[in-house]
């Protein structure tokens, strides 16, 4: 996956980003401008180089995820025609990202729209091939950049936006690789080893709490959804203190790592449930974006709580109607054992606000509802507005995109037990995803501004798509990143504008 700048050996394919309306370096139909289209030049004499048009739609309606896409695609099909590397040309007309102007003399546009394909483009050259042989895809892509194309920016300025973005886009690749990852080799044992592993040598401070630390802190929640398994249940705790500022508010990311769920004792059925593997995907989006956070030495402080446990039905696996109590004093009845996620979430939401954190955000795969309400390209998010706000607007710049959805107060009758403070399902098949956030709102603490991301639609694709294969998207750990980044800049702006 190298990246040069100015190298003439390495130009290999011709990469020509091409906009609706405009006119090309060679005949195009306006149908191959569209957004998504691949057309591929080939040269017509010996010495003359192939070129690539990449559809880019109008200019006017660019955004960076359409750029993040086109660099993602471009990645895929040299790579798929086993060639070694391609040149990105520049177009003429200039760049414009989101709305900003055609021009493409700001360095802040320019280094944006470069951002975006870079990021696209490494994202798109991923594969998860750990277990392939005979079909394994040989051979890596490099991309190659032409400064004179890029005035704007100076040598060290297009070296920090490849530095950027490959930061970004292998923080990503890393939670693909997670959630890629397959239950024989990734368990709750393993999870915990390899965190302590990654952070290892870095600037973040580790806890880890398993068995009777977890009853010590009243951590019922993972103690019951874990004891089928014969692999331990814990909670992890990381600090990362990238700010100066001592009294900067503290952001939990708190994510759920059930590395397998079967279900527990209302256990799943189905063909193939191997997807039951990426129910951590919560958990390694938190992993990844502190692994962006750490790779950029980011001026922020993020502490992350990741609970771990697999959900599966044995001898000691906890029985429907079970109770569990939690310390803040509400008891909740297990209904259904295969509803796990929220009641380990409980257990992290308590733990957070002990540690005095100002804002927490939750991610989960938690409720396969909330991928037939938003299909799989978009995952649901609730509470706190402002929170909601500035994330779905981060979201919607770096592709990962979020919807606000409802807390129906209404239908917390939906959560009445008759012999408990709570059951962790509803009575009826209906708005499980908002049920299922009402549920884990009873263990935020009043003090702490909270949202509750359910990404079980956006944690896989079915099928390759621009710049990604089938599996693991890595969604969540650049949206989080990117909210750790902006939430300390807005508290620090704040500081400032008090002290005026």
């Amino acid at each position: 996956m190298h990246i040069t700048i100015d190298k003439a050996e390495s130009a290999g394919v011709l990469l020509y980003p091409s906009y609706a309306g405009e006119a090309f370096l060679y005949p195009l139909g306006e149908a191959r401008k569209r957004p998504g289209t691949v057309t591929w030049l080939y040269g017509r004499a010996e010495g003359e180089t192939d070129a690539l048009a990449l559809g880019m739609g109008e200019r006017g309606q660019e955004t960076l995820e359409r750029i993040r896409r086109a660099g993602g695609t471009a990645a895929r099909a040299l790579l798929l025609e086993g060639r070694s590397g391609g040149t990105l040309v520049r177009s003429r007309g200039g760049c414009a990202a989101d709305g900003a102007s055609a021009s493409g003399e700001r360095p802040a546009e320019a280094a944006e729209w470069l951002r975006a394909w870079i990021e696209g483009w490494l994202l798109g050259l991923y594969r998860f091939d750990k277990y392939r042989n005979a079909t394994r895809i040989s051979g890596d892509v490099s991309l190659n950049l032409r400064s004179e194309d890029w005035a704007e920016l100076s040598r060290s300025e297009l070296e920090a936006v490849i530095g950027t973005a490959r930061h970004r886009a292998e923080g990503a690749n890393l939670t693909r690789d997670w959630v890629n990852e397959t239950p024989d080799t990734l368990n709750p044992d393993t999870f915990v080893e390899w965190t302590l592993e990654l952070f290892r040598d870095k600037p973040v401070g580790i806890r880890v709490y398993r068995g009777q630390e977890l009853a010590d802190r009243g951590m019922n929640g993972l103690l019951t959804v874990g004891a089928g398994s014969e692999h331990a249940p814990a909670l992890i705790e990381l600090r990362y203190e990238g700010s100066a500022d001592a009294k900067a508010p503290m952001l939990a990311l708190v994510g759920k790592a059930v590395t397998f769920d079967m279900g527990g004792m209302n256990a799943k059925t189905g063909r193939d449930i191997s997807d039951a593997r990426m129910d951590m995907g919560g958990a390694a989006a938190v992993i990844g974006a502190l692994d962006i956070l750490v790779r950029q030495r980011a001026e922020t402080s993020v502490t992350a709580l990741i609970a771990v446990a697999d959900n599966v039905p044995d001898a000691r696996a906890a029985l429907p109607s079970t109770v569990i109590r939690y310390p803040n004093g509400l008891t909740v009845q297990v209904a259904n054992t295969d509803g796990e996620g929220r009641l380990v979430l409980a257990d992290a939401l308590i733990h957070a606000a002990k540690l005095g954190a100002a804002q927490a955000i939750d991610i989960a795969t938690l409720t396969g509802n909330v991928g037939d309400a938003l299909g799989l390209g978009i995952a649901g998010i609730w509470g706190d507005s402002g929170m909601t706000r500035r994330l779905v607007e981060i979201g919607e710049r770096n592709g990962e995109r979020l919807w606000p959805m409802p807390l129906m107060d209404e239908y917390e009758s939906e959560l009445k037990s008759h012999y408990a403070d709570l059951r962790n399902v509803g009575t009826s098949t209906l708005a499980g995803a908002i049920v299922a956030a009402l549920f884990i709102r009873r263990f935020v603490a009043e003090s702490m501004g909270w949202v509750h991301i359910d990404m079980a639609g956006t944690v896989q694709y079915k099928q390759d798509m621009s710049y990604a294969e089938a599996g693991a998207t890595g969604y969540g750990a650049r949206l989080l990143a990117d909210y750790a980044v902006q939430y300390a800049r807005e508290h620090q702006r704040g500081e400032r504008e008090d002290s005026q």
